[in-house]
């Protein structure tokens, strides 16, 4: 195993806030971009943080895919919720400490890159590109969906160019446009949930004219808590793990903030908590108002609202689910940027995506990524089952991998950080080192289960296969590297 150090990259190269522990040469250091380059800009704020990180995570998954997961679990299915909570809990607390105390604008993949050399780096950020890029199609495919409802005249893939046109434009101009678009994007989504946490709770307690109060009985009869037992609750927890994807962008936006390593540190504190609340306590009320083997949980946020008397409910969730779709596919196009540009600017992909305009954004790395989500936006409209659905199945368990190479790399960056320069960490992972492994063996635990689920197993070999390629990939140029140092006497 290698141990680079820390990449020699300052805020002149990249934004980012000085070399970390280590610094040294030969540890895959950002590369400066071409003459006339400028650098990325500093002016996301706290709250643009904040809601980023609540715009990546709370997509059309929460408002529409619960459903399933209740039908699948029962009321159990807060348990699997649970679980999934602890586990993101603990992976952004650890991603939370290694940004904070060495923000940078490729985030874990520069930490892979540090802890284990440049093959993981390129690994693990072409990989977490590779995935946002497709997911950030769904979003763009979902959204254009619910525009041909409204109009239906229109064809589905006009809707999903225009989308993509429309926020690869957004993306294109300043980072502070980009965070206030998206403040407000998260902003109609957040008071969207509020609201219906706040209508939930009073049916519940029956405070609320002509609506009969259902008190426990959907959580406790029909079958009990546990209505198809223990397998259920692990099928649940297959099917929402990933639900919390989108989080670790608010990592990738330190080096754009006026004050990256606080302001990293306080997004991931509070984003956490408010994700955590509102996915569990928006789940619970479903649970609680609308019985687990309902015919009604197709979507249930819709059934809630029309048994409760609010005119239109169908209409109303339509615009939040279209908003959420909308600021999730913002903040995908955002990330992917970012991962391609850090890339880039360490010598891990094409040195074109290193150009910065004088707005301080990486335009090239933008259209780059845009470009294959317009791609797979057609490709999700025109051939969803014979191409499309292959994509779809390749980022499947992506996230695990990326999750998993958090976990190893701030398992090995702790201990430098403690021994090299403490006052960076900010931020400190809870109960280090056991925690830690904790994640490691839970995460290994959730892959194998995936083997033994009909529908997870296609997800989990298709994401292998993927993985495979390109760690393939990066361990064959580590190894031309190496060689051309050798041959050359180590002059580079």
């Amino acid at each position: 195993m290698n141990s680079p150090q820390t990449p020699d990259s300052t805020a002149d190269h990249d934004g980012d806030t000085g070399p970390g522990p280590g610094s040294g040469p030969d540890s895959g250091r950002a590369h400066p971009g071409p003459e006339g380059t400028h650098h990325l800009g500093h002016t996301l704020k706290p709250r643009h943080m904040t809601m980023l990180a609540l715009g990546g995570a709370i997509g059309a998954g929460l408002f529409v895919g619960t459903g399933a997961g209740i039908h699948t679990a029962g009321p159990g299915i807060l348990i699997s919720y649970a679980l999934a909570s602890v586990l993101v809990l603990l992976v952004m607390r650890m991603l939370g400490e290694m940004a904070a105390a060495v923000p940078r604008s490729g985030s874990f993949s520069e930490y892979a890159g540090v802890a284990f050399g440049r093959w993981a780096g390129f690994t693990v950020g072409w990989l977490y590109w590779w995935m946002v890029t497709i997911v950030l199609a769904v979003e763009a495919s979902g959204a254009a969906a619910i525009a041909h409802g409204w109009a239906p005249g229109i064809p589905i893939w006009v809707f999903s160019l225009v989308i993509m046109l429309v926020f690869t434009g957004a993306n294109l101009l300043t980072v502070r446009s980009f965070g206030e678009s998206e403040f407000w994007f998260a902003t109609v989504k957040i008071l969207a949930i509020v609201g219906f946490l706040v209508l939930g709770v009073l049916a519940i307690v029956g405070w609320l004219p002509d609506v009969d109060a259902p008190g426990l009985s959907n959580l406790t009869g029909n079958g009990g808590f546990l209505p198809n037992g223990w397998d259920g609750v692990i099928t649940g927890l297959l099917a929402v793990a990933f639900s919390f994807g989108g989080l670790e962008i608010v990592t990738i936006a330190a080096a754009e903030s006026n004050d990256p390593a606080r302001n990293v540190a306080r997004a991931v504190r509070t984003a956490v908590w408010r994700i955590l609340l509102f996915y569990i306590g928006s789940v619970a009320i479903v649970a609680t108002l609308l019985p687990w083997d309902s015919d009604r949980l197709g979507s249930p946020y819709v059934s809630v609202l029309e048994d409760i008397g609010i005119p239109g409910a169908a209409h109303v969730m339509d615009v939040v689910v279209f908003t959420a779709l909308l600021s999730a596919l913002n903040s995908m196009l955002y990330g992917a940027s970012r991962m391609a540009f850090s890339l880039s600017r360490r010598g891990e992909g094409p040195r074109q995506l290193s150009r910065v305009a004088g707005n301080g954004v990486p335009r090239t790395a933008v259209l780059a990524s845009s470009a294959f989500g317009f791609l797979a936006a057609l490709l999700n409209v025109w051939w969803p089952e014979q191409v499309f659905k292959h994509l779809l199945n390749s980022v499947g368990a992506m996230l695990l991998f990326v999750w998993f190479a958090i976990a190893a790399s701030q398992l090995v960056l702790r201990r430098r950080i403690e021994r090299e320069d403490p006052d960076r960490l900010l931020v400190r992972m809870w109960g280090f080192p056991y925690l830690t492994w904790f994640v490691m063996l839970a995460l290994a635990a959730v892959s194998i289960l995936m083997v033994f689920d009909a529908t997870a197993r296609p997800q989990l070999l298709s994401s292998v296969v993927v993985v495979a390629v390109v760690l393939g990939f990066a361990l064959v140029r580590e190894a031309r590297r190496r060689d051309l140092r050798r041959r050359a006497g180590g002059r580079f």
